[in-house]
């Protein structure tokens, strides 16, 4: 994908309601081809900016490009875009064919060429069998496919999507998950998705806009914004980790020295340039980071002893509260299939230099280790 022009670009949008600033000077651009997907909590701009796109709302300035064409002003129907909602907004009275085939027709589609495509469209969603039922007589996640064939069958340059999977129960939406992921590969559809799950964005997304306060804090790949979160933010809303609060006590090619706050514990991290001693820092450990080792074990950096003071299982992980000889506690992760340590437990927590992300102080940190 990249080297190509946008499928779609934004520049400085933005966005205001009143005194709330909903989208402020966003911009960005999705490659040809690519799952783009805007993540972030309720109220933080991702709609408006996805409906801004679709011309749904007017900004309040900036442009919106599409395969090079200034389409900011550009009436709804006319712009080459496919929406799909949280609700499906299919035509009960209509049935599954007519439901897929009415963009067509308005478009003046022949029904020569008419019938094969949206015939085309159903055997990929998987529908061809159903084309003669009506909406009432489907599931949610029939409903939900019908939707996107409707909006693909025209064959948009975009494809957006606000919250489609929201409606369904969690193992129909995994499994849908897998079905639009298959289909935008196989099509090669641009897609932009809004969402406010973490693991939607992460399975689905070639990459990720993480949003809060209508700005932009990162876009990265999946593994990009989860292993090395720009901000706080970023950090805290996707998965769960541990923040520690601290300075810089040193620096070396290799490795950065962090004293946690109140002086009773130091940790190492991977070299972090920019960072002076005395520099206030947050020290992100994710919890599936942190192992449990016997007494016993090897020590080495980031290798402290500690007590289990709770336990939970979670199906593909257990999931632990341990305190450390100073008071301090930490949450674990640890994989399902190990044999689970009971409260009251000693053990050893370890982790890699390299699973710390050091971020600059000044902005406050959020909960995860007390």
């Amino acid at each position: 994908m990249s080297g190509a022009a946008p499928a779609l670009s934004v520049r400085r949008l933005r966005k205001s309601f009143g005194a709330v600033v909903a989208v402020d000077e966003v911009s960005l651009d999705a490659a040809p081809g690519e799952f783009l997907s805007l993540l972030g909590p309720s109220g933080c701009g991702k709609s408006t900016l996805l409906r801004m796109i679709a011309g749904l709302v007017e900004p309040d300035g900036g442009q919106v490009v599409l395969a090079g064409e200034d389409i900011t002003r550009v009436a709804v129907h006319r712009r080459n875009l496919g929406l799909v909602f949280q609700s499906y907004a299919l035509f009960p009275h209509m049935t599954v064919l007519e439901n897929v085939a009415f963009g067509l027709r308005r478009r003046g589609v022949g029904e020569a060429l008419l019938g094969p495509r949206v015939e085309r469209m159903l055997e990929l969603v998987r529908l061809g069998p159903l084309g003669a039922r009506y909406p009432r007589e489907l599931s949610g996640g029939q409903q939900q496919r019908v939707a996107l064939a409707r909006a693909l069958v025209t064959e948009p340059g975009v494809l957006l999507l606000d919250e489609p999977l929201s409606n369904l129960d969690a193992l129909l939406r995994d499994e849908m998950r897998v079905e639009l992921k298959r289909l935008q590969e196989r099509l090669g559809t641009t897609m932009i998705f809004v969402t406010h799950d973490q693991a939607e964005a992460l399975i689905l997304s070639d990459r990720v806009v993480v949003m809060e306060r209508g700005r932009v804090e990162q876009v990265g790949r999946p593994e990009e914004v989860y292993r090395r979160p720009a901000t706080p933010f970023v950090a805290r809303f996707l998965g769960r980790a541990n923040f520690l609060t601290g300075t810089v006590a040193g620096s070396e090619a290799d490795r950065t020295v962090v004293a946690l706050e109140g002086g009773d514990l130091s940790i190492v991290a991977g070299a972090r340039p920019g960072l002076a001693p005395g520099q206030p820092v947050h020290a992100v450990i994710r919890q599936e980071s942190i192992r449990l080792e016997p007494p016993g074990a090897d020590a080495g950096a980031n290798h402290f002893a500690a007590t289990i003071v709770f336990h939970a299982f979670a199906g593909q992980a257990h999931h632990y509260v341990v305190q450390l000889a100073n008071g301090r506690e930490l949450e674990v992760a640890t994989p399902g299939a190990a044999v689970p340590l009971a409260r009251g437990a000693r053990t050893f927590v370890a982790w890699r230099p390299d699973d710390v992300v050091l971020l600059p102080g000044g902005e406050p940190g959020p909960g995860g280790a007390r």
